[in-house]
């Protein structure tokens, strides 16, 4: 495994725009999604992590559930798609088929926009308000294996309490999952 140094967003400050391109063949830039939405999830994901797969039912239902407050989730790989080859592009497209996935899924080929958020594992959820501010990082709840059995739901209940305007009480949780594999840069 490889290490990079991340520069590791911290919860009240300014997310890195990005410019990537999508699994739909357009380009996606965060600027944008903030001038059209209230609050925008941002998960660190790939496609190959048994964590994402617990999660991915999990993921839709906050999309479908939140869309309609003005909120949109987007699905960031910044897998090394050089070492693993399930984390291509095409197998994104795949993965994404397979899963019905409801929101934008996109491609980080550099790992730029992935260390600049500071992710480290996958699956892991930035929340970022309309202004571009992170509000919370961290897990998706406290129960990946099963939704049953979950008790704190850390990223549901952040987006209910930004968009009440409330203080987010557990505003970062350590991620829990898959740790990324860097590409080699010696």
């Amino acid at each position: 495994m490889n290490l990079v140094e991340t520069i590791d967003t911290p919860v009240g400050s300014y997310a890195p725009d990005f410019e990537l391109p999508g699994i739909d063949g357009q380009v996606h830039h965060l600027r944008r999604y903030l001038e059209k939405f209230r609050a925008v999830g941002v998960i660190s994901m790939c496609n190959d992590c048994p964590y994402v797969e617990w999660y991915v039912g999990r993921l839709k239902n906050i999309q479908a559930e939140c869309a309609p407050l003005g909120f949109t989730q987007i699905g960031m790989n910044g897998s090394n798609g050089d070492r693993e080859t399930k984390s291509s592009f095409e197998n994104m497209k795949a993965f994404a088929l397979r899963h019905d996935l409801n929101f934008p899924y996109l491609w980080d080929s550099t790992q730029d926009v992935t260390g600049s958020f500071g992710a480290t594992k996958t699956p892991t959820a930035f929340l970022i308000d309309t202004n571009g501010i992170v509000r919370y990082k961290g897990q998706i709840d406290d129960y990946p294996q099963d939704p049953s059995a979950v008790g704190e739901d850390y990223l549901r209940t952040a987006i209910a309490s930004l968009f009440d305007g409330k203080k987010i009480d557990i505003p970062q949780t350590e991620p829990i999952g898959t740790t990324l594999i860097w590409r080699n840069y010696t």
